[in-house]
């Protein structure tokens, strides 16, 4: 069920909490911003396998406030799924269409009556504060979510800036106003392991939680303010009421607090988080001091994310394509999440706690996703947030001598393949974002690929990781040449030309694994005279005895960014090329085995468009002279894979690079190889899409009638000079101009050749 945002605010007299550059100065928001805003539904990917959340954010803010139904699933690791409709909570942190689930810390419920929380707690049908809600008693906004709690009859209300949480509970007339403070009731893969609650005044409540899940060690401080005073409290530790304290320690620790009910009905609360202490989550809330304006802050949210998402404006007559587009835009600035605290403190994995300055530490890098569409499209409409991320991922490396894989909660988890902090490191810096220290950033990118761990030690002695040493070695193969050409790039750019031919050479593992016979990458033995055998190009096994992570052959033999040409070429030229890429599309969709990775969605033939390994694929056809084959299947996903529904996303978002493929694509371009600074060409959906570059030149991109049936290209000119190819550079786009497509129903096999 999709919600409008109804509410116009005033435009050009808010100040923002986030300047452009995130420095946290306000700045009069420009009176030029549409309120694009009001096109966002959070409540896509909140349903199939999107695995979004609805609640209230603010671009990389440090909060994600939103409510919790309290399953441990795997289409709940957001804590929230549209199928539900059970509430325990509204916690401060969430991830962002992740495959695995962790986070949902300190959680409220507000509650209209005393609860007894002693009571054992093995499943969401046990928590005694649950409450029934209905979608149609829900609003979900970009900054502001709300639902009616029936069981209660409350209306809770969420919304945030940069550092701080926001709520606001209205209860009924005459009854009892009470709010449950839960540091105990943990989901999916988050388990407690010591908390702490203290009621310091007649308003103020602080504490820790301490647990173990995808992040090993995260420490979870918090203060949270209220605007009515306490009158009585209950506080509970692993089952057994505290009496007469004010601090309760446990390992499952609870507390129940009871207002008073005077001049109003409603209770608004500020909190406020802190890896390393309670002194700093109090210093992340000062700024609002005894000051409760949750309206203000609302509107000050929602205007926040038209400045950021009026940064790319298109132009089309039907609404639904600007819901996908600006919700997809909105899904790409939700992730990664900022984590140094007001003072620039954050603590790491090992317990040490470090202070910055002069950026902002980010966490939750997803970026075995990110690298390909997302981290790109930050690079045109954030790239200080793009320095700030390498700055974070050079802070992180200090320790293990190696780039981080997947950053949360500044832990390394080490899931998925590849170390793609590297491709993003290098697409950063050839397109000319400074802000951090090349050589520091090129010394970790050697070092990290130069090491042992992750396969690295077999690929550096065979030329590429052998099946019987490691799963999913062609998966890993084929991310480390291209991690090796992305180093090799950089080293190439500082002069250091033994290094530059060193990692291009390496860059050429693919070739090992491509079996000319059946045209697909496949798993070698050490001997290297020996495939893996039996074979079978749509079977799949997840994350066991697999030699493709999370995925088949079909899926994963196509991952070679930085040579396609030579790809081609090993398939024996563009026809045969064509042909199997063609194939791909067309194939029966059935995947095989006894263990088939869930991540495989999205299918058209054996093309899975819910996973990311697939999503170059389809401007392949561009390098093989057949770029109307590229415009084609573009449209056919864009037409088949996002919907303006809460079922509206294939896969799981993975932190914006589902969204980022729509919102590049929609407008007719794709960063198929990030370092490369260049952009394939496809089919554009939209009339006109005005991209403010980041060097404050404009690039418009104009398609002259297109529409669901002209979706081919006939004819390109850019700044009035015909333009007869499939790809531009992001050089190019900084400089400003117009890009002209005129449309056609029908394909033009002479364009783009």
């Amino acid at each position: 069920m999709m919600r409008k945002n109804n509410l116009l605010f005033g435009l050009g007299i808010a100040l923002l909490l986030i300047s452009c550059n995130f420095s946290e100065k306000s700045k009069n928001l420009d009176k030029s911003i549409i309120a694009v805003a009001d096109y966002v539904d959070p409540f896509i990917g909140t349903g199939a396998h999107g695995h979004t959340y609805p609640g209230a954010t603010v671009p990389f803010g440090m909060l994600q406030v939103s409510p919790d139904n309290g399953i441990s699933k795997w289409d709940w690791c957001s804590g929230y799924h549209y199928s539900d409709s059970v509430m325990i909570g509204f916690s401060q942190l969430h991830l962002s269409g992740t495959g695995i689930g962790d986070l949902l810390d300190i959680r409220l419920m507000p509650v209209n009556k005393k609860i007894d929380l002693i009571k054992p707690v093995k499943s969401r049908d046990h928590v005694p504060y649950r409450s029934s809600y209905s979608h149609h008693d829900e609003i979900a906004k970009a900054g502001y979510y709300s639902v009616f709690l029936k069981d209660y009859q409350i209306k809770a209300e969420l919304t945030t800036d940069f550092r701080t949480a926001f709520h606001r509970y209205t209860y009924q007339n005459k009854d009892q106003q009470s709010i449950i403070v839960d540091l105990g009731f943990a989901i999916n893969w988050d388990k407690v392991m010591q908390s702490s609650i203290n009621v310091e005044d007649k308003f103020t409540v602080s504490g820790y939680r301490f647990s173990k899940g995808w992040a090993k060690n995260q420490k979870v401080f918090f203060v949270i303010k209220f605007s009515k005073s306490i009158s009585d409290y209950d506080l509970i530790s692993d089952g057994k009421y505290i009496q007469k304290q004010k601090i309760v320690q446990g390992e499952k620790t609870f507390a129940q607090l009871f207002f008073n009910e005077v001049n109003s009905n409603e209770i608004e609360v500020k909190v406020g988080l802190s890896s390393v202490s309670v002194e700093n989550a109090k210093q992340n809330i000062a700024s609002h001091k005894g000051i409760f304006n949750f309206d203000e802050i609302r509107e000050k949210a929602i205007n926040t994310w038209n400045n950021n998402l009026s940064k790319i404006e298109v132009e089309t007559p039907v609404d639904s394509l600007k819901t996908k587009f600006y919700t997809s835009l909105y899904h790409t600035q939700i992730a990664p999440v900022t984590f140094s605290d007001f003072n620039g403190e954050f603590r790491k994995e090992d317990d040490s706690i470090v202070k910055v300055n002069g950026f902002v530490a980010y966490s939750t890098l997803s970026l075995w996703d990110t690298f390909r569409a997302q981290q790109p499209l930050l690079t045109i409409t954030d790239p200080s947030v793009v320095a700030d991320i390498i700055n974070s991922m050079l802070e992180y490396s200090k320790d293990k001598k190696t780039l981080p894989v997947w950053i949360l909660y500044a832990n390394e988890t080490n899931t998925m393949t590849g170390y793609h902090s590297i491709p993003v490191i290098a697409e950063a810096y050839l397109k000319g974002i400074r802000g951090f220290d090349i050589e520091k950033a090129y010394y970790a990118m050697k070092n990290t690929m130069m090491g042992d761990d992750r396969g690295l030690k077999y690929y550096k002695k065979y030329g590429y990781i052998p099946y019987n040493l490691l799963d999913e070695s062609v998966t890993i193969t084929l991310e480390y040449a291209y991690d090796d050409w992305c180093v090799a790039q950089i080293a190439k750019e500082l002069g250091k030309e033994k290094d530059y031919q060193y990692f291009l050479n390496r860059s050429k593992a693919y070739q090992y694994l491509f079996d000319k016979e059946t045209g697909f990458m496949r798993g070698k033995s050490e001997t290297g005279d020996g495939w893996h055998e039996p074979f079978d190009p749509k079977y799949s096994a997840h994350r066991v005895h697999a030699d493709y992570t999370e995925g088949n052959a079909w899926q994963h033999s196509w991952f070679v960014l930085h040579d396609t040409n030579k790809l081609i070429e090993l398939h024996g030229g563009n026809k045969n090329f064509t042909t199997k890429l063609e194939q791909l599309f067309t194939e029966s969709s059935e995947i095989t085995g006894e263990n088939v990775s869930a991540d495989i969605s999205g299918l058209i033939g054996q093309y899975a468009h819910g996973n990311e390994p697939s999503h170059h694929i389809a401007y392949m056809f561009n390098f093989a002279k057949k770029p109307w084959r590229t415009q084609y299947w573009v449209r056919e996903i864009l037409k088949t894979q996002y919907f303006a529904t809460s079922e509206g996303l294939s896969g799981n978002e993975d932190c914006g690079q589902m969204s980022a493929w729509y919102v590049f694509s929609a407008m007719g371009l794709y960063p198929y190889n990030p370092v490369s600074g260049e952009y394939q060409i496809a089919s554009p959906l939209f009339e006109k899409s005005t991209i403010k570059m980041p060097n404050n030149t404009i690039f418009t991109i104009i398609a002259d009638d297109t529409s669901d049936k002209n979706i081919y290209i006939q004819s390109a000119t850019l700044n009035g000079k015909e333009f007869n190819r499939t790809s531009i550079a992001h050089k190019e786009m900084l400089e400003g101009g117009t890009l002209h497509f005129k449309m056609g129903s029908s394909p033009n096999i002479y364009w783009g050749i």
